[in-house]
């Protein structure tokens, strides 16, 4: 073990002050001040925590605590937990089903193997201190003790830079640990790392994501990279596992890995600066030129904060206590951090079927759009699409432009791609609805045409279509009018119920734009489906319950069930689940039946923390009256607006906001609860700045339900390539922790008959106001 010196202890101890005193002093009023991307570490998902990332970025560069362990069924959490106590390297792809290129610094004997998670002495992993654990939008820093080793990663969009400030010494080591599965990658198919001539470290690794194989089978993910560093080494060498060869320049295959030593000066930095791609090492080459050609890390990181304060700033709260404040910047962070770039800087990008693809080029040269990694969008439309649509719907147009290029490969949607591989993950597929959505908002500056003949083809089309395009029910739905139920067998699935809720949904959404169409037939087609859901509705005890093929409705029926008929949920959430007919489920249900269950599902889920309770577990509230850690319930707490009990939505998502959320590693979006790309945290923004809406965009003229924002003052800076609105204000007065019912709403000095206003008056640029009182307001 090496134990380091007291004098290298002072001087990285005093480099740090400076650098948070610096940083203190520079994000004075700056929102990644509020940026706690170590909220929610515990059990959290592959992507969500890579600091070093930039707003949407290829490169996500982030520490990882136990990534090679990977994670056999393809969903588990890995990567960074914040009960752990060690580090194994920094891998530089973090997206759903996609990760790896990871490197290490080391000193003092060679060692190649990245150790057990149990053993901070093993392998070549490091025990480190969260007191000497540096992490915001951007940026993140460690000290790595068992090597007096200060490791620093920021980036550009596709560049990551890491930076090993080192002791003195002739054994300080950086590894390229190029060929073992990390995170959700899965096993490795072929891996090559090779040093040029000219000191270039370049390769790629291709992988076989769990999901993929599952979707797609035969289908794989490549990253490719081409790196440099600032100091030339002093000897090289290759490994594979525990066998290393002093001297060789160049290793393929599973396994393989690069090492570069260094003689370096007490304190002494060494940065690596490493272009990446999906699609070839020339690209990468190319992205690095083109980003970073002379730029150095301070630089890169400057960069990288300018862009996230340009992207969080674009909503300036003020008021609310500094928690709040950092629940909402950090939800927007990470709202912000997932489903990044997938594609290049000359617009090439991988295609579905194999191959590399371009994107259309302007008359500048550069893409008319980007393409982008996707979790699935299942539960997006009540979280990341509206708030894409209010705050960056240039984003939301490049991601529908995204989503096009797989159709036109393909001839498919695919609800989750990983380098346009799919990943569908839930079996289902929403990328129609986000597409109408995008259109209903006025989002229209993609290939509309081909878009609706996509998202028609998804809702109704079923000959021949891949598993990976989901939905693998849809004719069973168009037959019965519903997806007619069938028990399987332990441990099949089977989710006749949600998928005939879902069905229903996204069908109404794509009505509304064939409607603006002008495309009859296909409305009246798909307005037949949106009615599923009342085919699965038994008005004897209120509750969706799924059906036989025979029309009789299933035996044994349980609603707090989990999984039969339902996915990751149960009848009890899914009754609720109708967002495109709310009126129209109250009627069936009946209104104070409607309101009764429903306050009382809030009532007992409060007791377990609105989820799954204290229990570390991605699906521990399945069972639960309610569950916020998951998708299918979301709506749920802004429906009490559409049923005369508008105060019940504001008295709830307080309470959400207040109560599921933390700003702790272990509390911080419930109790390791599985945030999907930042689908939890831009539900705490939408909600605590008080504008919700319930229908996801699927409406024709889409409508925000209006809550009590959790600010005095909330300031949103309009897109004018696409709204005729400069700013959107939300003011409200007499804000109290105590205050947090809902009177007198205004829309620019007019009355609002109701809690809720059109999208397009919202973009229309004004202010928003109402008063906050102790009391609810009488209807």
């Amino acid at each position: 073990m090496l134990v380091m010196r007291k004098e290298n202890w002072m001087l990285w101890l005093l480099l740090f002050v400076f650098s948070v005193s610096h940083l203190r002093a520079q994000q004075k009023n700056d929102p990644v001040s509020y940026v706690n991307p170590l909220i929610g570490t515990a059990h959290s998902r592959w992507f969500h925590f890579a600091p070093g990332a930039s707003p949407f970025g290829m490169a996500k560069p982030g520490p990882s605590t136990n990534g090679h362990y990977g994670n056999p069924n393809g969903w588990e959490a890995v990567g960074y937990d914040y009960r752990h106590t060690s580090i194994e390297g920094f891998p530089n792809f973090h997206e759903f089903q996609v990760g790896g290129v990871s490197l290490m610094p080391t000193k003092g004997q060679l060692i190649t193997i990245p150790g057990k998670l149990e053993d901070s002495l093993s392998g070549y992993r490091s025990a480190f201190d969260r007191a000497q654990e540096e992490a915001t939008a951007g940026y993140y820093a460690v000290l790595l003790k068992r090597y007096g080793i200060r490791a620093e990663l920021t980036s550009t969009q596709r560049v990551a830079f890491q930076r090993f400030t080192f002791p003195a010494g002739t054994d300080a080591h950086i590894l390229f640990d190029i060929g073992n599965k990390q995170g959700e990658s899965g096993e490795v198919k072929d891996a090559h790392v090779y040093i040029t001539p000219d000191g270039r470290i370049e390769g790629y690794v291709i992988t076989l994501p769990a999901y993929v194989q599952k979707y797609q089978q035969g289908a794989e993910v490549a990253m490719y990279f081409s790196a440099v560093t600032d100091k030339k080494p002093a000897t090289f060498g290759t490994f594979r596992g525990e066998t290393q060869t002093a001297g060789a320049a160049d290793i393929s295959g599973k396994g393989a890995g690069l090492y570069l030593t260094f003689a370096t000066k007490n304190q002494e930095a060494v940065t690596v600066r490493m272009g990446l791609s999906y699609t070839s090492i020339e690209n990468a080459r190319l992205n690095m030129q083109r980003e970073a050609a002379s730029m150095n890390f301070d630089q890169a990181r400057q960069q990288a904060h300018e862009k996230w304060s340009d992207y969080l700033s674009r909503i300036s709260v003020s008021g609310g206590s500094k928690s709040d404040r950092t629940k909402f910047y950090t939800g927007l962070y990470h709202a912000v951090l997932g489903r990044g770039l997938a594609s290049d800087v000359n617009g090439a990008y991988p295609k579905n079927t194999g191959g590399i693809g371009q994107i259309p080029l302007n008359k500048q040269g550069t893409p008319i759009h980007q393409h982008y990694n996707t979790d699935a969008v299942w539960g997006a439309f009540w979280n990341l699409t509206p708030l894409w649509a209010l705050v960056y719907p240039e984003y939301y147009s490049d991601f529908v432009s995204s989503q096009l290029l797989v159709y036109n490969d393909a001839g498919w949607l695919g609800d989750g791609i990983a380098s346009s591989k799919y990943v569908s993950g839930v079996g289902t597929n929403f990328v129609g609805l986000v597409m109408a959505g995008a259109y209903n908002y006025g989002i229209r500056d993609f290939d509309v045409v081909k878009g609706y003949a996509a998202a028609l083809k998804n809702e109704i089309g079923y000959e021949n279509r891949p598993e990976g395009a989901g939905k693998d029910d849809v004719e069973r739905f168009r037959k019965y009018g519903y997806v007619d139920h069938i028990d399987p067998a332990p441990g099949g699935w089977n989710f006749s119920g949600s998928h005939t809720l879902e069905y229903s949904f996204s069908a109404y959404a794509v009505a509304q734009w064939a409607k603006a169409l002008g495309k009859t037939s296909d409305y009246n087609t798909l307005m037949r489906l949106s009615k599923g859901w009342e085919r699965i509705f038994d008005t004897d005890i209120k509750y969706m319950r799924p059906r036989y093929a025979n029309g009789r409705f299933v035996d044994n029926f349980k609603p707090e069930e989990p999984w039969r008929g339902f996915q990751e949920g149960n009848a009890g959430q899914y009754s609720f689940y109708v967002p495109h007919n709310p009126e129209g489920l109250i009627a069936k249900m009946g209104k104070a039946e409607f309101n009764k269950r429903l306050d009382s599902i809030f009532t007992a889920a409060q007791k377990t923390v609105f989820g799954g309770g204290t229990t570390i577990d991605a699906f521990s509230g399945l069972s639960a009256p309610y569950n916020h850690g998951n998708q299918p319930c979301l709506q749920m707490p802004w429906m009490f607006n559409y049923s005369g009990k508008p105060y019940l939505t504001q008295k709830w998502v307080r309470a959400i906001c207040n109560d599921f959320y933390g700003t702790e590693g272990i509390h911080g979006y419930g109790y390791g609860q599985d945030e999907d790309q930042g689908q939890l945290g831009a539900w705490y923004v939408m909600s605590a700045i008080g504008l919700f809406d319930v229908q996801g965009g699927a409406a024709a003229k889409p409508v925000m339900q209006i809550g009590s924002s959790l600010f005095d003052k909330v300031e949103i800076r309009l897109n004018k390539k696409y709204y005729k609105g400069n700013t959107l204000e939300i003011v409200t007065r007499n804000n109290s922790a105590a205050n947090i019912y809902l009177h007198h709403p205004t829309f620019n000095g007019k009355k609002l008959p109701q809690n809720s206003i059109l999208f397009r008056q919202l973009t229309a640029g004004g202010k928003l106001e109402y008063e906050l009182s102790d009391k609810p307001a009488v209807f």
